[in-house]
């Protein structure tokens, strides 16, 4: 796996919200400009960050994390969990027909490849050995991605989200 370090972009610099955007992927010179070094690497090179070294592998808060470059909404804090790999682990995407995968033969074995549909970001990889009750395991690169707390999600045009995160 290629390792680099980078500072992680604030969220000023981050892209507009899907609604916004149109989900789409700007030429890679554009995207030279705005996203760290890491996060291009990751997203339009398929390198893999530093395990327990990233933004998101111990992120508890609420909220969803969405492409990095086009916004569209990818995984929810509520299907998070720890799989002691040190990357942000998820169980299933929050929004299925934003994330489309292939078959990954970089190593000596072949793996599953998570992309982002609209911006074709490589996310990371999907593995059969997560909890229940899917059984996998979403094993993402934050560098690919962006948190949205639960605070902000209306108004970064994501308040279509916030009745999952209503406390019953």
């Amino acid at each position: 796996m290629l390792s680099a370090s980078a500072s992680v972009q604030t969220a000023a610099q981050n892209p507009a919200p899907a609604a916004k955007s149109g989900w789409r992927r700007p030429p890679d010179d554009e995207l030279r400009k705005k996203l760290t070094r890491l996060q291009f690497e990751v997203t339009r090179h398929e390198a893999t960050e530093t395990p327990f070294r990233n933004e998101y592998w111990d992120n508890h808060e609420e909220g969803i994390y969405v492409d990095i470059i086009s916004g569209e909404p990818l995984f929810s804090s509520l299907d998070k969990y720890d799989s002691g790999t040190g990357w942000p682990s998820f169980t299933k995407p929050l929004e299925p027909a934003n994330i489309r995968t292939k078959t990954d033969y970089k190593l000596l074995y072949p793996r599953t490849e998570v992309r982002s549909k609209n911006a074709d970001s490589h996310l990371g990889h999907l593995f059969d050995d997560g909890p229940r009750p899917t059984g996998l395991r979403y094993c993402m690169n934050s560098a690919a991605m962006r948190f949205i707390p639960v605070s902000r999600l209306a108004a970064e045009g994501y308040g279509k989200y916030l009745p999952l995160f209503k406390k019953k």
